[in-house]
Order: structure tokens, then sequence, then C-alpha cells
């Protein structure tokens, strides 16, 4: 079985060598040690734009070759518009499937393998020639039993232990780069293989995409003009997806839309905002909404099709994108900078004056467009560029929103020319900012605080008494870079800061509690009793809390 493996390796090892050096990347593979000569002959172009471009195309024409694995390679990177050069980008953005048809003795083979049946007592006609192929798998009309017309989707077989191969081989290759090369360091290859890793690993198993499609259609389950396709679950495995059918006309054919008579302006309006709605109310997002993945139904009604890509944002991420829109649409730089640090992106190299001077040049160069006039998706990838060129690494997720953003603005360009994406975008920027800093919302994070500020001080006589008896035994040894200790200790001074503090409220709430009870209970007449004790310690409390709220507001760790 051992054997086995490294043969199969070695096997595709070597295929993958050759491809790249059949199309003239030998001089790149044995500049990283992989092939000990340069196999690849020279462009003879010397324009270096041109040069790009045709690095780009025989780059996709290389992956296509290569296959799924390879494929899906390139479509992520197409995404990183924050470290790759333009031309390239474009080219990997044309990367397709160009595959076979499977034949349908194959397609039989495994629906019956998967729904554990004869076809024949699943479905009553299967149609033979498929509606759609690609290198994951295809997809062929059916009818069930009980009447409904469906699609299913069947994946090719062999796939996962060819793509299992090709990751293991792509996370060698990834490791020996960034060893040998300061670009494959710069560029955070590792990164890239393992959101590749994660996003195939999805897309071979259907029943992800089947719960991805069900969890957006949840999203829209009370609003009109949104649909997405049913799934049927009693015929859907890993490897065989069974959904309702979506007859409707490509978003893209704008003829067809005229003649028929939709109306443009209210179909960008309804894609906008449930694009937005899943991105900035929800953080999970269909994340390739392009004119093949939407289609319209009757009553302009927007249809979203295969769910086999998406993002997904934590509730800080969501802010973070958030205040980067509003932040733009204001042109307040500083803002956007203190966005970065609050993300952690910032760090003691980064020279934060420099970084304001770029990004307010990249804002002059706005500031006289209108908002109709301005790119969203490019705009962010702008922003992201000048951080990257100041060594700040973007989160992928981030980098998928602004890809997602910039497809979306194409789709909508060709509906509605006057539509703007950073308008539309900004009322919902806003509306989460705003419940970010609700009343309700900054009590509940306050009381959380408090609970866990007295969770901390009940455990602190245990905790101290452990460190003095480690002490006392030797056993502590510290190994602090002095690079490090101005900031490990303005971190130890603020702990210490609000744990006293928080000591300070405890031991007042405490006083205030016991003069309350003594008051009730004795009923005699002295200096102290005479005077609005009361009064006077509910507006302490009161300033102390507010104090507290402004603090913790202004950290930014809301």
């Amino acid at each position: 079985m051992l054997f086995e493996r490294q043969f199969r390796h070695t096997k595709r090892y070597q295929e993958i060598v050759n491809t790249f050096i059949r199309y003239g990347f030998g001089y790149v593979l044995y500049r990283i040690g992989i092939t000990d000569r340069d196999l690849s002959k020279k462009d003879e172009s010397t324009d270096a734009n041109e040069n790009l471009q045709n690095i780009g195309r025989r780059l996709r024409y290389t992956l296509q070759d290569l296959g799924p694995t390879f494929i899906k390679l390139g479509q992520v990177a197409s995404t990183r518009h924050d470290v790759l050069p333009r031309e390239i980008i474009t080219e990997l953005e044309k990367l397709q499937d160009h595959v076979t048809v499977l034949p349908f003795d194959h397609v039989r083979q495994t629906i019956e393998s998967e729904l554990d049946d004869e076809l024949e007592h699943l479905f009553v006609h299967v149609e033979p020639e498929p509606l759609a192929t690609a290198s994951i798998g295809q997809v062929h009309a059916a009818k069930l039993f009980t009447g409904e017309d469906v699609v299913i989707k069947v994946q090719r077989p062999g796939l996962k232990p060819i793509v299992e191969t090709d990751m293991e081989i792509l996370v060698r290759i990834g490791n020996l780069l960034e060893e040998r090369t300061e670009w494959a360091k710069r560029y955070r290859i590792q990164a890239i293989i393992q959101e590749l890793s994660f996003s195939l690993r999805n897309e071979l198993d259907y029943l992800i995409e089947g719960h991805s499609g069900e969890r957006i259609a949840n999203q829209f389950q009370n609003k009109i003009g949104v649909r997405v396709p049913a799934i049927y679950w009693d015929f859907t495995t890993q490897k065989v997806l069974t959904m309702e059918p979506i007859s409707g006309i490509k978003i893209s054919d704008i003829e067809t839309l005229d003649a028929e008579g939709y109306d443009r302006k209210l179909l960008a309006k309804r894609l906008s905002d449930a694009m937005l709605t899943q991105i900035l109310d929800e953080g999970f997002f269909h994340a390739d909404p392009h004119s093949g993945n939407v289609y319209i139904l009757p009553k302009n009604t927007i249809a979203f099709l295969d769910f086999g890509e998406v993002g997904r944002l934590s509730e800080g991420m969501t802010y973070h994108i958030s205040s980067i829109i509003y932040n733009l649409h204001n042109g307040d730089t500083q803002a956007l900078i203190r966005t970065f640090a609050k993300m952690d992106l910032i760090d003691e190299k980064t020279d934060i004056n420099a970084f304001q001077r770029d990004l307010g040049a990249l804002h002059e160069r706005y500031a006289n467009l209108m908002l109709k006039d301005m790119s969203l998706g490019k705009v962010i990838i702008e922003i992201f560029q000048v951080a990257y060129h100041h060594a700040i690494d973007i989160p992928s997720e981030m980098a998928m929103v602004s890809k997602t953003i910039l497809t979306l603005e194409g789709v909508i360009g060709r509906l509605d020319p006057e539509f703007s994406i950073m308008k539309a975008a900004e009322p919902y920027a806003r509306k989460l900012l705003k419940r970010r800093y609700s009343p309700r919302r900054i009590l509940r994070k306050s009381m959380n605080e408090i609970v866990e500020n007295v969770e901390i001080l009940s455990g602190l006589p245990k905790d101290l008494k452990d460190v003095m008896s480690t002490l006392q035994r030797g056993r502590v040894g510290l190994d602090i870079n002095v690079k490090q200790a101005e900031r490990f200790l303005d971190r130890f001074d603020k702990i210490s800061n609000r744990l006293s503090f928080s000591i300070i409220m405890l031991a007042f709430s405490i006083l205030m509690a016991g003069l309350i009870i003594g008051s009730a209970i004795t009923d005699q007449s002295t200096v102290i009793w005479k005077l609005p004790i009361i009064e006077i310690g509910a507006v302490i409390a009161t300033l102390m809390f507010i104090l507290m709220v402004i603090t913790i507001i202004r950290s930014g760790r809301m």
C-alpha cells in the first residue's frame, strides 16, 4: 500500500513537472530546485505588460491541463488581487473546465452505488445527455416517482484519491518554495494552498454544498424576490446532489431580459441587496456570483445556483469589513488605520506615517469621483495592495469578500451602469456599526466582563499561591525578547489597571450594600445617616460604570 502510494505520488509529480516544462516554466522549476537544469524556451516578447499577459496565459493552460486540483488552485489565486499582478489575475479568471462528457454508464453506477438501489427504482427517468459538465461532476435532468422534475449533480469517479495526491504534492512544493524563495514567504504560498485544500474538500462533498444552499435559502425565507433551489435530501449523498431545477434567463442575457420586459434597475437593486445581506448581515455568502450562477425568474426574482464556493465571516471580521466600507464612504484614512490595528495586522515594524500617507494619496485619487463612478471592490483591493506594500498581511476572508464584490459589480454593471455598490453598501455597514454599539449590546458585554473579572478575582488567591510555590521551587524560566519587553509590560500594566479597577468597583459595591443594610437594620441617628449616602453612592457608581464603558469602547475590544 505504501509502495503504491509512493509510486502514485512519483508518477503524478513527474506529470506535473512535465506539464509546467511543456508550457515554458522549466526555468522557474530550475530556480527553485525542482529540476536540475533549465529546460524552458525563452519568451521572445519584450514588452513588460505583454510578458505578464503571456505568462498568465501559459499558466492558465498549464493549470487547465493538470485537472481539477490545479484549476481550483488558479481560481483561488485569482482572488488574491492584493498579491498578484492584474494581467495574471485576468488570465486566471478565465480558467474553465475543459473535460470530456462522463459516459452515462459511469453516471448510473455512481447514482446506484450512492443511493443503494437500481436507477429504475429511484427515478422515473434520467436524461442520458448532461445539461452541464465540469471537472468535479456533471448535471442530468430527471423525474421522481412523486412527479417532481429534478436535476442530479453526479461527481466524477475516482476524484478523491487524485485530489489528495495533488494536495500532498502541493504542500511539499509549498514548503520547498517558502524555504528557498523570499517571494513565496511574502506571498504566503502555504496559506493559499491551505485555502485551496479547504475549498476543494467542501466541493467534493455535495452534502456540504446542499447545506450551504439551504442555509442561504433560510436567509431569504420571508423575503420576496430571491430564490434558491430546494434540495431533495432523500436522493442526496456526498457524491450525488438532487435538487429543484431552475428555468430562467441568465442574468448576463440583457437582450432577452429587455425583450421579456424585466426591470433591470430593480434586478440590480435586488441582487445587490441579496449579496450585501449575505455578507454584512449574515456573514455567510455565495462567493462566486458570476452570471452563470445567477438566473432571473418571473416577477423580477433573483435565483442563486451552485453553492460549492461560499464565504464565512466571523462577527468580528464582518464588523471590520463594515468599518472599512463606512470609513471609505467618509474618506477617513485614520479610521482605516485604526481598523487595521484592531485586526492586529499592524505590528512594531509597520511605518504608520508612511502607511497613512499612502492611504491619503489613494483617497485623494478618488476624492473628486462621484459614488456611482467608484468601484467598491477595486478600491478595497487597492487598499489591500497599499497594506501589502507595508508588510501587512490581509486575511483570506477579506480577499474573498473583495473578489466577490468585484464579481458582483461586473454583473450589476451590465444590468444598470448607474448603480453604485459603494452607495448601496454604506447603509448596511452603518446599521451594523450602530448595532454593535447599541446600549443593550454594550450592557451585555459589560456584564460579561464584570462576571469574568469576578471569576478572575475569585481564583486570584489560589493562582498567586501556585505562582509563589513555583517560584520557591525555582522552576520558573523567563524568556522575554528585549524588543517585546515594552509591549509585554504595557499589556501587563493594562491588565493590572483593569484588575485594580474591578477590585475597587467590587469593594465599593460591597460597602454600599453594607451601608444600605445597616441603615435598614439599625434605626440609629448618626451624622453619617443624615447625609444622602445612597444617592451619592448611586451617582458615584453610575459615573464609574460610564467610565468603565467608555474605557472598554475606546480600547477597541468590544
